[in-house]
């Protein structure tokens, strides 16, 4: 991997996508904000600038030639913790889960505003490390679960569960605060570090997401339930 000049404070973010008008239009939005934009126009060249630069994060196209964004962004899970926006021209709850289950923080359906994406990157970028958005104990078990922020490993039924960064954060938080409920918002900043509006949206796929991981039946949560108009909440008889 390429030694980056520590000197260095702006943000490096890879923009991948086959569209040369969208790559150009982004690496616009995202040059006036001060970031360091590389681009790429294929996930193979995308992974090998990602092992070169090593950004800061990735904004990365769902659909790619050679290989596809989330093959990319799972590959780019499994060597590093850069955060990841997906772009998708898709919009079924299906296709949100797979590409927030292949690692991305974050993602936005195309056709999008470059405004609401440099603001999404932003974002993103403001997520506050681990230590500092959960405190408390470092192991945590109610039911089946164990929750271990030491070793960054969950666990369910004694078997390490393949959960995103986010997945981890919303898992913990929500495990921490068992029967309290916590809000969209909240949940927002204290996974990510701040407050934004964009975001909420995102935290229901996320939601879904862990709950096929980590619920026997996950249309009957026995673990995070839905608190209707509200948010979420770890149901407190969960031990």
């Amino acid at each position: 991997m390429a030694v980056r000049d520590a000197s260095m404070d702006r943000k490096r973010i890879l923009v991948v996508d086959d569209d040369p008008k969208t790559v150009r239009l982004v690496r616009l939005y995202l040059e006036r904000d001060g970031y360091t934009v590389d681009t790429a126009d294929n996930g193979r060249t995308a992974l090998e600038l990602a092992r070169e630069r090593e950004p800061d994060l990735v904004v990365l196209d769902l659909m790619l030639p050679e290989i596809d964004g989330i093959e990319v962004c799972r590959r780019l899970r499994r060597e590093s913790d850069v955060l990841v926006v997906m772009l998708t021209a898709r919009t079924t709850e299906q296709d949100k889960l797979a590409g927030l289950d292949g690692g991305a923080d974050d993602y936005v359906v195309k056709p999008f505003s470059p405004r609401e994406l440099a603001a999404r990157v932003r974002a993103v970028l403001r997520r506050l490390p681990l230590e500092m958005t959960l405190r408390g104990p470092a192991v945590m078990s109610y039911g089946a679960l164990t929750v271990n922020l030491e070793k960054y490993q969950a666990e369910l039924n004694g078997k390490e569960l393949r959960l995103t960064p986010v997945e981890f954060r919303l898992l913990a938080l929500l495990m921490r605060e068992r029967g309290r409920v916590l809000t969209r918002t909240q949940l927002v900043e204290r996974a990510f570090g701040h407050d934004y509006e964009g975001l909420e949206r995102t935290i229901d796929v996320h939601i879904l997401n862990l709950r096929r991981k980590i619920e026997p039946d996950p249309a009957r949560p026995k673990y995070i339930k839905t608190v209707y108009g509200v948010g979420y909440a770890f149901a407190e008889g969960a031990a």
